[in-house]
């Protein structure tokens, strides 16, 4: 039996660097065949997570937010339309030449995201997720085929989510542009507990990146910089996160207020809640939801993350990331617990 590893398994190797500082160092990679990102760092399409203020302010960040489905099409494509239009697209100049700015949606499977899709094409989205939760699906695959056939060529498309290299030839082969890779991994997903389903983050990236043709996303699992590392070092082009970024100022929701705090609601995308405030059948829950304390502004966890991957870009003698190829090992608990401060 093959034994499955996650991230908190590996450690990455140090190598010799020529890195002179930090600060310089180029984080810029690809979502999909034709888009690029400043930041490898994507929100993820929860109605907790990304709405417009979220995804305004990674573009401004240089990173990029899914504008999630749980809304009308009219809802979302106006998302698109403020952010098509109210964006300076002139503080970007001086790096659009290598990078393509992406506006990314999310959509379903059913017969009404193809109009989705395309009301939101024709507000300025260049990029669409297929977000559902097993990506290796007829559905899925129905669903790449029909937007290459049916969208404008210079809209590309994610899909997923997947875990295994079978499920990226069979998504590559339908035409997706991207791979959303990741099942259970999530800060409030059961799936693994409810269904016994899914493989650990660093494993269903290997496998996956010996098949893939097309950037990886790599998605769930991901709480700290060193984990954004790992990730990229396996192979992932760039990682979606959404506990890290949910409870901030610019996360969709109202601030409520505590005896002991301010905090904001998060809820699994799968979870009894979402589907009960969207008026989803409440069958096949596999999320959870809570309240996090309030944590101000993004832009203060995506510098934190963007310093972390940094430096550890200068640990592994990278000045970019296209540069970044550690070695890693995999450690035990003990390990695990000596590279973690232990004297508080």
């Amino acid at each position: 039996m093959k034994t499955a590893l996650t991230y908190d398994d590996i450690q990455l190797i140090p190598s010799y660097s020529n890195v002179k500082t930090r600060t310089e160092v180029d984080l810029s990679c690809k979502i999909s065949k034709n888009y690029s990102i400043k930041i490898p760092i994507v929100a993820s399409p929860m109605d907790t997570v990304c709405g417009y203020e979220m995804a305004a302010k990674l573009y401004e960040l240089g990173g990029v937010g899914c504008i999630h489905r749980f809304n009308t099409i009219e809802e979302q494509s106006r998302i698109v339309t403020k952010l098509a239009e109210n964006i300076d697209i002139n503080k970007y100049t001086k790096w659009k030449k290598t990078v393509n700015l992406p506006i990314m949606i999310a959509i379903g499977v059913q017969e009404e995201d193809k109009g989705r899709a395309k009301e939101c094409i024709n507000k300025g989205a260049n990029v669409i997720i297929i977000d559902v939760a097993h990506g290796d699906h007829e559905n899925v695959i129905s669903m790449i085929k029909w937007c290459k056939h049916n969208l404008p060529s210079n809209v590309d498309i994610i899909a997923g989510n997947i875990a295994t290299a079978e499920a990226a030839v069979n998504l590559q082969e339908a035409g997706a542009d991207g791979l959303r890779v990741g099942i259970g991994g999530g800060s409030l997903c059961t799936t693994r507990i409810k269904t016994g389903f899914g493989v650990p983050n660093v494993t269903c990236l290997e496998e996956i990146l010996e098949v893939a043709e097309v950037p990886i996303m790599a998605d769930g699992g991901i709480r700290t910089s060193g984990d954004i590392s790992k990730a990229l070092a396996v192979g992932a082009d760039c990682v979606m996160i959404g506990s890290l970024i949910a409870g901030t100022l610019e996360s969709p929701g109202k601030l409520q207020e505590k005896g002991n705090g301010l905090y904001k609601r998060y809820r699994g995308s799968a979870s009894l809640e979402t589907k009960t405030t969207h008026g989803q059948t409440e069958r096949n829950i596999e999320g959870e939801s809570t309240i996090i304390p309030f944590k101000g502004g993004v832009k203060y966890i995506i510098k934190g993350l963007t310093d972390g991957l940094r430096s550890a870009c200068s640990y592994a003698g990278a000045n970019s990331l296209s540069e970044f190829h550690p070695k890693y090992i995999r450690v035990t608990n003990a390990g695990l617990t000596e590279g973690k401060p232990h004297l508080l």
